[in-house]
């Protein structure tokens, strides 16, 4: 095995920190601003989703201070476009989980061979990720009548 650049591995955590807490904020505000017929089951997902972020924000910043190194109190940048319809509400989900997924396959490449925990927990964050862009993908499916 080869040693493990922590320095990168650190600054790579909280970039994943930063984007995780910036998914917190992002699905809050999507489940404030469903609106339709189907907006419970819509908001429910929203909220599990915001939840679910939070979640992998702790789990980083625990592994992230398990390394030494000191989490930011920042957020990731997020871009606001109006536009808040079932459809765009979904598009922008699925823009911000392959940026996730993108993420947690940096660190799965920063890691690799370095160490076998961060690997693991890598490979279970690709997973994660890989699973809800399939989700969202299913669920703009009605609005494309094509699929995604």
């Amino acid at each position: 095995m080869r040693e493990l650049d922590t320095e990168k591995a650190i600054a790579l955590l909280n970039s994943i920190m930063e984007f995780e807490l910036a998914g917190v904020v992002r699905y809050t505000h999507y489940s404030l601003m469903v609106t339709g017929p189907n907006r419970i089951p819509i908001v429910e997902f929203f909220k599990m989703q915001a939840t679910e972020s939070l979640t992998h924000a702790q789990q980083v910043g625990e592994i992230l201070t398990g390394l030494e190194g000191h989490p930011s109190l920042r957020i990731a940048p997020m871009e606001e476009t109006f536009q808040h319809s079932v459809k765009n509400i979904l598009e922008e989900s699925l823009n911000h989980e392959k940026k996730a997924l993108e993420l947690y396959k940096i660190l799965l490449d920063t890691v690799s061979d370095a160490s076998v925990y961060l690997e693991e927990f890598a490979r279970t964050m690709i997973g994660t990720e890989e699973l809800h862009n399939i989700q969202i993908k299913k669920m703009l499916r009605d609005f494309s009548g094509n699929g995604i």
